[in-house]
Parts: C-alpha cells; structure tokens; sequence
C-alpha cells in the first residue's frame, strides 16, 4: 500500500525524506507580485520587496485541485493543513478529499486540520512518519493524530504585525501601539487555531523570557522543538534557553518560507513544541 504524506507550504517543508511526501504551496500577493511558496521561492526576496511595498498584500490558499494533484496515487494519504482559522486551505483540502474518493473509494485520505501553523505542523509530519514507519495502520495513525495534537504547542514573537494587520488578524490600534513603544507580541496559537497574543515584551531580553514563560506556561519540560524564523540571532538565543531547560532536547531551528515568513515579517520567530 502507497502511504503519502500532504501538507499545505505553511509547514514550511519542502521536501522530506522519510516517507513520500507533497508541499502544497500557498500564494502571497502584493500589487503586481505574486510569490507562491514553493521550493523556488527565495523567502529574502520576498521580505525586502514586502518591506517597501506601500500597499495592501493577501493570500491565497490552494484549490481542491492542487490538493488532488498531490494526493497523486497512494493508496493512504494523511494531509495536514494550517489552521482554520487563518486559512481555508483546510476546507480546500476537505472537499479535494471527497472528490478523491468518489474516483477512488478503496483508497484512504484523511484530512487533520492542525489548528497552527510552520513548526507545530513539523511535528505532527514527523510523528505521523514515525508511526507509519512503526507498522502502524492507516485506522490506528486516525486514532492517534487526535490524541498527539492535543500535547503540541506554537509559540511566537514578532517584531512587525503589518501583515497580520492587512489580513485582518490584528486590531490596526493594536499595531500601532507596539510600534511606536518598540514593543514585542508573544503569543501562542490557541486551542481553536486563532493567534492569540499573551504578553508585549519590550526589548529582546523580555522577548526571550516571554518565550520561554509562554512555553513553561504550556508544560514543556522536553521533548522535540522545532524553530522557524526570520531572526538567527534570536533562533540561537532560544536555543540555548530551551536546552538549559532540557539538555537533551531535540531542537530543529530554519529559516521560515513563504507563508510564515509572510506573518512573522523581519525578526519573527515560531516555535513548535512537544509539551
């Protein structure tokens, strides 16, 4: 039986080498440029014409037939999406599913709709490949998925809220506060899939313990963390705070792509976690 894995490009993966596995990308668009999030996209591009572009930009998640095009031919495809709430790529990839099986009714596909985003997804594409791996059966993997969401976590920071601001995500009075007192947002994805803003931190010292409380707040003691940003200075930071928490944590930091790198603008930084 052909298993697969497909994830929208907010999971920031372009490829993956445990198991066979499709980025779906999303579109960000900005007057006359459109940037899709693929393996072509050079996400510091994208940031330097998005930080002297003047008007409004938005996004543009994928059809059902991009969707359909990814599952391809396995016989088992588990496809993780961003949340809901931010996106209707989960629904795109909801009725790509019905489609799919209504050509294809012995096969399987099941839709998980990750109430996050960039990292927090790694680890659902990681624990999922492992089980798979493991000889776990599609049914048992459905069970499990559930059940491991429920111990993930997504915190963040971000210096900038423009494209939050644009996509109606965050009060424009809001924004403007933090910029004019160099202000910081912590905050985490909650348990609907919104972000939701839990501390503004002043200066990066209070940033790093805003992280890192939001993260103790959410029961990490260990456990693997995976790290997207646009700020290597602060990913190393971080680092290194976590593992004075857990030495022997496993800990993953990259630069985020398209989709993430959208929202977190310059300096942001996500953080995915097992709590």
């Amino acid at each position: 039986m052909a298993f697969k894995i497909v994830a929208d490009s907010s999971c920031d993966l372009t490829r993956f080498s445990a198991v066979d596995f499709a980025s779906v990308p999303l579109t960000i668009m900005a007057g006359e440029r459109t940037f899709v999030d693929d393996a072509r996209l050079d996400p510091r591009e994208m940031l330097d014409y998005l930080a002297t572009y003047k008007g409004r930009s938005t996004t543009a998640c994928p059809n059902p037939d991009d969707w359909r095009a990814a599952f391809g031919e396995a016989d088992e495809v588990v496809c993780i999406t961003i949340t809901s709430n931010l996106s209707g790529a989960c629904n795109s990839a909801r009725i790509a599913r019905e489609d799919y099986l209504r050509q294809h009714p012995q096969r399987k596909v099941l839709v998980v709709d990750s109430l996050s985003t960039g990292p927090e997804m790694v680890l659902l594409i990681e624990k999922v490949a492992e089980w798979h791996l493991a000889g776990y059966t599609f049914e048992a993997i459905e069970r499990m998925v559930e059940d491991y969401r429920q111990t993930t976590h997504l915190t963040f920071a971000l210096e900038s809220l423009r494209s939050l601001v644009n996509n109606g995500r965050v009060s424009p009075a809001v924004a403007a506060l933090a910029g004019l007192l160099n202000i910081r947002i912590v905050g985490i994805a909650s348990d609907v899939g919104t972000l939701q803003p839990v501390n503004k931190c002043r200066g990066e010292k209070r940033t790093q313990q805003g992280l890192i409380n939001a993260m103790k707040e959410r029961g990490f003691k260990g456990g693997k963390v995976r790290i997207a940003h646009n700020n290597p200075a602060l990913a190393e930071i971080m680092t290194s705070l976590i593992r004075e928490i857990a030495p022997d944590t496993d800990i993953q930091a990259y630069q985020a792509r398209g989709l993430v790198s959208f929202y977190a603008e310059d300096g942001g930084i996500l953080i995915g976690y097992e709590g």
